[in-house]
This record gives structure tokens, C-alpha cells and sequence, in this order.
């Protein structure tokens, strides 16, 4: 299933979903135009630990995480 307007883009199996901020749409634009080149050097999972203990996450079942 491609998404209109978006090349390259294909559903995975599992999703996630965070709001954010308007203040922070230019940031996270940017964010995802260069994602592919992020991951190379930090992988998602990392990424997504991190983001849990900055924000004091610490619930989260990970299994659901790394099927």
C-alpha cells in the first residue's frame, strides 16, 4: 500500500504513535527526511530505548517492541 504523496512508503507490521508538538513539525520533518541515513548509525531500537528513559518511560513491555 503506498501513501499518497510520500515515495518509498510502506506500512510495517506494528506501528507506534507519539504526538507532537506544532512547535516541533519543522524538527520532526526533518527528522524523517533524513531517517534512513539516522539509522545507519543509531538502530531504531536504540533510538526508541533512548527516547524511553529521556522521557521516564519506564512501563513498557517490550516484547511488544522487537517481534
Amino acid at each position: 500500500m503506498k501513501s499518497k504523496g510520500v515515495d518509498g512508503f510502506t506500512w510495517q507490521i506494528g506501528y507506534g504513535a507519539f504526538s507532537v508538538s506544532s512547535s516541533k513539525i519543522e524538527v520532526v520533518s526533518t527528522y524523517i527526511i533524513h531517517q534512513k541515513q539516522h539509522h545507519k548509525i543509531t538502530s531504531f531500537k536504540d533510538e526508541v530505548e533512548n527516547f524511553m528513559k529521556k522521557y521516564h518511560i519506564s512501563e513498557y513491555d517490550a516484547e511488544y517492541f522487537w517481534v
